[in-house]
């Protein structure tokens, strides 16, 4: 039995097409366009970097947004002593960047929001996974009108918001 050895190319780029071959030195016109290519790099760099940065901050503050909305979650079942499952949290109704939700759920166990409904304005800083309740409000069952149609309102939180 004979073992041909296989042979090795001197070069491995020589079956690629001219133009796609590597250079053996670099021409002297496109020595000059290499301050044209630190610019380019140098930008591209500083976009990588900023867009790095607002990933990062997004990030972090994605994970408070969440970390506060499951206290604000903890909070309802130890007010309300129910451990539902479906319970509403709404960061608008009191102002998207107020930081204060308004978590709602039945009172009673049912379809989301065919039973009358609690809800509680929390906010505040979270201590042992909960926040503070400042007040709240009973909404009726069927209800699609949270603010015309809330009715017996508590708390230093809830103060001027129910019809009279």
């Amino acid at each position: 039995m004979s073992s041909a050895a296989p042979t090795r190319r001197a070069d491995p780029f020589s079956s690629l097409p001219e133009p796609l071959r590597p250079l053996a030195q670099e021409p002297e016109d496109r020595r000059r366009t290499s301050t044209t290519w630190l610019v380019e790099t140098t930008l591209l760099v500083l976009v990588a970097v900023l867009l790095a940065t607002a990933t990062i901050h997004d990030v972090a503050r994605q994970t408070g947004i969440n970390d506060r909305l499951i206290a604000d979650l903890a909070t309802w079942r130890a007010y309300t002593g129910h451990h539902y499952k479906n319970v509403d949290i709404d960061q608008q109704l009191l102002g998207p960047s107020s930081e204060h939700e308004v978590v709602c759920g039945n009172t009673s166990p049912g379809p989301p929001k065919r039973r009358t409904q609690l809800c509680l304005a929390i906010w505040g800083p979270e201590h042992g996974g909960r926040r503070t309740v400042h007040g709240g409000w009973y909404i009726p069952p069927g209800s699609e009108d949270q603010r015309a149609d809330r009715y017996g309102c508590f708390g230093a939180g809830a103060e001027g918001i129910c019809r009279r």
